[in-house]
């Protein structure tokens, strides 16, 4: 590997003229929004579903938990096979799945089959980031860029936490004047212009023939790892899903499941969850702490303030909805230009702050609160919103070792997926008597907590506090023909 001259990489030879203009970053947006809007688009719709379908309200939470389990094992697992199979390629098999999801989803007659649509939705939309990521970190590469490509990495946010915010007023809307159908039949415009425009990104290269045939890949993208990976996130799921309730069987499924699945891969050249990679990389590893923690906030206040705001104030779905609007336009108007400049410690520290500032706002509102009060907070958690997505993001891209930027990116949206769920259980166990003013300034203070454990993993990083994110540069273990990106990781870009 040629040395690079301090402060500069090696120039690769890469695309001419602008390497991310709007035919490449374009699709990848799309794409990659396509996770977040269906996390937060059903939230609005899971009470007409239940009164259509005949079902308890509470039944139709699998609709929700299937969609996160799904994501969570599928979102590392795609960014494994983009790096071995092809970003390209799985980008557009994902899309494809979210299409025939939303139809099943559209035509469904009974929540059996609507919980099939949203897992094939889950699995699908699973592509969009981590591909993405890989394609961006292998385009930088290609055109020599030293510095993460700050507009690019702001789009994504854009499309990322900011398009969740986006999610329950897009919902309420649909459910208000089309009925809940429209909730999984969105996926079809939105997925046919997809692929319209991923048709035109650039193809991966040819796999070589060491890398075809079942054997060959199942032992590259290690798919024992991946299968004990699986077991133990449906494990993990399913426990946090029934507290405060010990689900002693899920429990036990889980150990049996981590422990031989720890080994295995600490045994592994190239496992697919890196524990000596997490535990060498301390930035990496905080960055996906930071995000879970701050997730476990921003999905607090757009489901469990959103159920307050219907059973203690009579909000329409639409008006709910609508309440969010500003926690939308307040994370997409500050995402941009904040990931322009590659920051990381000036975000995530108001990020944490911004947290605590809405979690103590949630504890002051109460039934009699004034409409400018309900909008007021989820307009600071849009800041919240767009600097943790902002922050973790750049941390993220620098951290993570070039050749694994997939994998890393897939596990950065699953750990923000736990504390997505976290927040549907915190949420049962406030509001288990009933949708009242008490839950809900008991949910404040958990978020206040959360609050201060995320303001704490930030300011006590030495990393950060000396200007940045470290970004460890694990040099691959074996550098990848396919992609030359993977030969010189990019630079530290300082703050």
């Amino acid at each position: 590997m040629r040395a690079a001259s301090a402060g500069a990489e090696p120039a690769i030879p890469g695309p001419a003229g602008k390497p991310f203009g709007w035919t490449f970053t374009a699709p990848l947006y799309v794409g990659s929004s396509l996770n977040p809007i269906n996390s937060s688009v059903i939230a609005t719709a899971l009470v007409p579903i239940a009164v259509d379908l005949n079902v308890a309200v509470g039944a139709t939470a699998v609709l929700v938990s299937s969609l996160y389990l799904a994501s969570a094992v599928a979102q590392p697992t795609a960014g494994k096979l983009a790096e071995v199979l092809g970003a390209r390629r799985v980008f557009l098999t994902g899309i494809v799945l979210v299409l025939v999801g939303g139809v099943v989803g559209a035509l469904g007659q009974n929540l059996a089959v609507l919980t099939v649509s949203r897992v094939l939705i889950g699995l699908g939309t699973s592509a969009g980031f981590p591909c993405a990521m890989v394609m961006i970190r292998r385009r930088a590469g290609e055109a020599g860029l030293g510095r993460p490509p700050g507009t690019v990495l702001g789009g994504l946010a854009v499309a990322g936490m900011a398009t969740a915010a986006v999610g329950p007023p897009l919902g309420g809307l649909l459910v208000g004047a089309a009925g809940w159908r429209w909730a999984f039949l969105v996926n079809v415009p939105v997925t046919l212009i997809a692929l319209l425009m991923a048709v035109r990104l650039p193809k991966d290269p040819p796999l070589e023939p060491s890398d075809s045939g079942f054997a060959r890949i199942a032992r590259r993208v290690d798919l024992v790892g991946i299968i004990g990976f699986a077991a133990t996130m449906t494990a993990l799921v399913v426990l946090l899903m029934d507290l405060p309730h010990l689900n002693r069987a899920a429990l036990a499924v889980l150990v049996v499941a981590a422990v031989p699945t720890a080994r295995w891969e600490l045994r592994r050249a190239e496992p697919f969850f890196d524990l000596r990679g997490l535990t060498a990389n301390g930035a990496l590893t905080r960055t996906y702490l930071r995000q879970a923690l701050t997730l476990l906030g921003v999905y607090s206040v757009m489901f469990g303030l959103t159920q307050w705001m219907e059973a203690a104030h009579g909000l329409s779905a639409v008006r709910t909805g609508l309440m969010l609007l500003p926690m939308g336009a307040v994370s997409a108007l500050l995402s941009r230009p904040l990931a322009r400049r590659n920051l990381v410690r000036g975000p995530v520290i108001a990020s944490a702050l911004s947290m605590l500032a809405g979690s103590v706002g949630i504890m002051l509102l109460d039934s009699d609160s004034p409409a400018l009060a309900l909008v007021l907070v989820p307009l600071v958690f849009g800041v919240t919103t767009a600097t943790t997505t902002v922050g973790n993001q750049t941390a993220l891209y620098q951290a993570a070792p070039a050749d694994r930027i997939g994998t890393a990116s897939g596990l950065f949206r699953t750990f923000g997926y736990l504390g997505t769920i976290t927040s549907s259980v915190v949420g049962g166990i406030v509001f288990r008597d009933g949708v009242g003013d008490h839950g809900l300034h008991v949910l404040g203070l958990v978020l206040v907590v959360a609050g201060v454990a995320t303001l704490l993993l930030t300011v006590l990083d030495r990393d950060l506090m000396r200007g940045g994110a470290t970004a460890v540069r694990a040099v691959s273990r074996r550098p990848d023909s396919r992609n030359p990106d993977s030969r010189d990781p990019a630079r530290r870009d300082p703050q």
